[in-house]
């Protein structure tokens, strides 16, 4: 017999026990169909991640920061992330481009509403990078000192969901109140003699011999001095205030990977905001006094950074780069290094969906043997006549065989469809929660085609292994007793 043989009595007793059949092969249909969806599920948000990374250049991308413990006298000046460092940063072999991140608050009045929200000052070379290049509106601005202005898709949302391509043009007020060092300084340097004169009047000229009199006298002064420096330093602010004209509209959430704030400002047009040094901040006053950057001590480049991001050579390894990042002394976060580990996190996660998806398919290959096992009780006289007339124990075998085959065949093929429908129903209830909830449209399943052939091949494999047994127990029939059964 040839398999095509096989294949034609093999359906057509299948055929002559529709019941039992469509049974079992419904058992086969719902486990993989769980496998399916579920297996799904975890390609859909590889999938997500994947394009992600991609899309936004970040397997390309390095951060760089401050080290978070206290640096050491040696250290100082190496971890202050300043522009000088900037620099530095840049001559990295592997670095293609090296540019701050300087964000600060401000108020911005488009239209007739005023919001609060955070701005950024980027360099125009940063639009060489994909995370920044990639517009849904207008352009780039042109140069540095530009008196332009990019929003993000999340400022488009503060001010009211204003649409993307009539922002173009508009006239953006930046508003920012900073404050400076100098102002804390001129409050508590005197302004004439006299003052100077008044610190110390009460100051007792012959107790100045007794060490313990004049401790007390300096920690006095020395805290009414510091007083008088906060005060002026978070009171005496100024009021700056610009005009600029929005020229693109940024695609994409900026929540995720790489926090971008909702305006992005050139450079060089940015420094009037940020020129004070420090931030409106009094934590930014503690962290320039203790990495040594209060007075622009930076080692020559003035204000110091919170993170740096760097774009790398594709074709170098990013091992080297955070080797020597990590060798001047910051922090460093990968995206490559981290896309690595998620992608061993994924293959986890599949595989515990599939074993879920397996132990189904394992419930479903029981009523498989239970199937074939009932077929050989009832056609132990047809195995008797097909022996007789000269077919072997390997043809018996063969036959129940592929009878489970056909049976886990079309349970798989069915399955296949029956999960890709509920993976569709699923992602149709997931994209109105998304958009109910104000989030953007996301695709959580996915059916790459080696997931359809591995499930279809489990189905198969697994349907083969339940009929072993039967198929074994049907050629081990004697044809003469099998004869004399009625």
């Amino acid at each position: 017999m040839t398999f095509r043989d096989f294949v034609t009595v093999s359906s057509g007793n299948l055929w002559r026990m529709k019941l039992r059949t469509f049974l079992t092969v419904s058992g086969v249909v719902i486990a993989i169909a769980a496998f399916v969806s579920m297996i799904s599920f975890g390609a859909g948000n590889q999938q997500n991640i994947t394009r992600e990374f991609e899309e936004l250049g970040l397997l390309f991308t390095m951060q760089v920061y401050p080290q978070t413990d206290k640096p050491t006298v040696d250290s100082v000046k190496a971890a202050v992330l300043d522009q000088a460092m900037v620099e530095k940063l840049a001559q990295i072999p592997g670095v293609t481009l090296a540019f701050p991140m300087n964000a600060f608050t401000v108020s911005v009045g488009v239209a007739d509403t005023v919001i609060k929200a955070g701005a950024q000052a980027l360099p125009k070379t940063a639009t060489q990078t994909k995370l920044f290049s990639q517009l849904q509106a207008g352009t780039f601005f042109s140069a540095d000192s530009a008196r332009e202005a990019v929003v993000t898709e999340e400022f488009l949302r503060m001010a009211g969901n204003i649409n993307a391509d009539s922002i173009i043009g508009k006239q953006l007020v930046l508003t920012a109140r900073t404050v400076s060092i100098d102002s804390g300084i001129a409050a508590v340097l005197p302004h004439k003699w006299a003052d100077v004169r008044n610190e110390f009047d009460d100051v007792v000229l012959d107790s100045l011999r007794h060490r313990e009199y004049v401790g007390r006298v300096a920690r006095a002064k020395l805290g009414t001095a510091m007083a008088r420096f906060f005060d002026g330093f978070v009171n005496s602010k100024a009021m700056i205030c610009d005009t600029l004209t929005v020229c693109g509209v940024v695609k994409g959430n900026r929540h995720g990977w790489l926090r971008t704030e909702p305006i992005i400002i050139p450079m060089a047009t940015a420094l009037r905001f940020t020129s004070g040094g420090i931030a409106d901040n009094p934590v930014d006053l503690f962290s320039s006094m203790s990495n040594g950057t209060l007075f622009g001590g930076g080692g020559g480049g003035g204000a110091s950074y919170p993170q740096v991001t760097l774009q790398l050579d594709p074709k170098a390894p990013y091992q080297p780069v955070r080797d020597s990042v990590q060798a001047m002394g910051f922090r460093c976060f990968s995206f490559a290094e981290q896309f690595s580990k998620l992608r061993k996190v994924f293959v986890y996660f599949n595989l515990a969906l599939g074993v879920i998806g397996l132990i189904a398919l394992i419930t479903a290959s029981l009523g498989i043997v239970n199937t074939m096992v009932m077929s050989i009780m009832e056609r132990t006289r047809e195995i008797g006549v097909l022996k007789s007339l000269g077919a072997d124990d390997r043809d018996i075998r063969l036959l129940f065989l592929v009878e489970s085959g056909v049976i886990g065949t079309i349970g798989a093929a069915v399955g296949i469809v029956f999960g890709w429908l509920i993976t569709r129903a699923a992602s149709a209830v997931a994209k109105t929660l998304m958009v109910k909830d104000g989030f953007g449209e996301i695709e959580l399943f996915a059916l790459p085609l080696w997931l359809v052939l591995t499930a279809l091949g489990i189905g198969i494999v697994v349907s083969l292994a339940a009929g072993y047994y039967p198929a074994a127990r049907a050629a081990r029939v004697d044809p003469v007793q099998a004869l004399r059964a009625e």
